[in-house]
């Protein structure tokens, strides 16, 4: 998703910040961001991918931070499967039916403090022409004023939801291979120069 769900992380108020701070700008850090899934395979199995590489913008309201807001990009063709032929499986038609530029989007809507390090992020999601709303269950694991080794404010943050494929017309092979798709998120932001 360009990277999700770091303006939640960034939401929870943790952050030092001088009052009536204006919204800061974060991105996401590509190299250190990944979205997992995992299915059902025939009940034989638990197949995994993951897409990495995206990038994502937060713009986090340290004074009000439900006020702050996460929009996340991602090329369908970023995928990752570890088999070649499932890859090119998916990208077929009978799935994505992926051309170049393709994008998987996630654009907040609202965040919800639910508490210390924790918040439900709602957003619209983006999948093969279909847009839904989904709730995101996000949790801070860290945040610090001065990176070790870049110098600048960082965040990191994990993420879950549960999507069925078959909403966004992924439903092939449906209920063999299993609908629900189990979706883990795990990210890293640096404050925007």
């Amino acid at each position: 998703m360009k990277n999700i769900l770091s303006a939640a992380v960034l939401g929870f108020g943790l952050l030092s910040a001088p009052a009536f701070a204006a919204p800061e700008a974060y991105v996401l850090q590509a190299s250190h961001s990944q979205v997992v899934f995992s299915y059902n395979h025939l009940g034989f199995s638990t197949t995994t991918g993951m897409f990495s590489g995206f990038e994502g913008e937060i713009m986090f309201d340290q004074e009000d931070p439900a006020n702050s807001s996460v929009s996340v990009s991602m090329p369908v063709k970023s995928m990752y499967t570890g088999w070649e032929a499932r890859f090119q499986h998916f990208m077929s038609d009978a799935f994505f039916d992926a051309k170049d530029g393709d994008m998987i989007t996630f654009n907040s809507t609202s965040i919800e403090v639910t508490g210390e390090n924790t918040a439900n992020i709602t957003g619209d999601l983006s999948i093969n022409g279909v847009t839904k709303s989904v709730v995101l269950d996000a949790k801070l694991n860290q945040v610090m004023d001065e990176h070790p080794m870049e110098k600048k404010p960082w965040a990191g943050f994990d993420a879950s939801v549960t999507l069925l494929r078959s909403d966004y017309n992924l439903g092939a092979f449906v209920p063999f291979v299993g609908d629900e798709i189990s979706v883990n998120i795990s990210l890293e932001a640096m404050k925007a120069e």
